[in-house]
């Protein structure tokens, strides 16, 4: 039986620039001894860990934190060549961390000496998920977006409250001209009838003039033979 497992095998960091980014790992000690501990690293210089060195006792864990330094640069597609080895030795019952040292972990000094080693990689960090507007279809009206403290995004309420008004006033001139042309329509229909009952009137007294011609036609020569018969009595 190994003296400790350790979970997870692979150090995972979420890899931003210029920020401090720390991972955990978990030690267990599934035996009934008392084991020491002690985690190495080939580049000391950009990796902090506490505790580098421990005792865990029987059937007990221990959480071990690993924190990289703040990079200025992103090394070559993301990829990672630092590693870590875990020592482990069992102690003796009752030890602490002041008990260990330097020749406990001596595998010269016939001390039997577990290793692990475990790789690093490089993930990307998670996204924040994006803002939902609200209010986006259509005939519904403006609502701001909250964010997750509670707060209202004032700036996106601005911008979807003007689009709404802009709407609103786009409406308001297409049903004012909508009505200016309808009564345009109204007053066209109306000068139109008005104009076909003028005509008919005028088409009208026309008749009536040509079949009063006939009729006076008709009196003035009953007239003039009245007149010339009676000259002609006379004579």
């Amino acid at each position: 039986m190994e003296l400790l497992s350790v979970e997870p095998q692979e150090l995972q960091f979420p890899f931003e620039l210029k920020k401090q980014i720390s991972c955990s790992m978990q030690l267990t000690n599934k035996t009934s001894n008392y084991v020491a501990f002690k985690v190495k690293t080939t580049n000391p210089k950009k990796y902090c860990v506490r505790p580098n060195t421990g005792v865990v006792m029987p059937n007990s864990t221990c959480d071990v934190v690993v924190t990289m330094q703040a990079q200025k640069e992103a090394p070559p597609d993301m990829q990672c060549k630092d590693k870590f080895l875990l020592q482990s030795v069992v102690a003796s019952p009752g030890a602490t961390t002041k008990d260990i040292t330097p020749e406990l972990f001596n595998k010269e000094s016939g001390s039997h000496v577990e290793e692990c080693k475990l790789r690093v990689a490089y993930v990307a960090p998670p996204q924040p998920p994006s803002p939902v507007r609200e209010g986006s279809e259509e005939g519904s009206s403006p609502r701001a977006s909250v964010s997750d403290n509670g707060t209202v995004n004032g700036t996106e309420f601005n911008s979807v409250a003007r689009s709404y008004v802009e709407t609103q006033e786009n409406s308001s001139e297409v049903r004012a001209l909508i009505s200016k042309l309808s009564e345009e329509k109204n007053s066209a229909i109306q000068q139109n009838n008005k104009l076909q009952q003028e005509l008919d009137l005028l088409r009208q007294d026309g008749n009536k003039s040509r079949s009063g011609i006939p009729f006076i036609y008709v009196v003035i020569v009953g007239l003039l033979g009245l007149l010339l018969g009676y000259i002609m009595k006379k004579t």
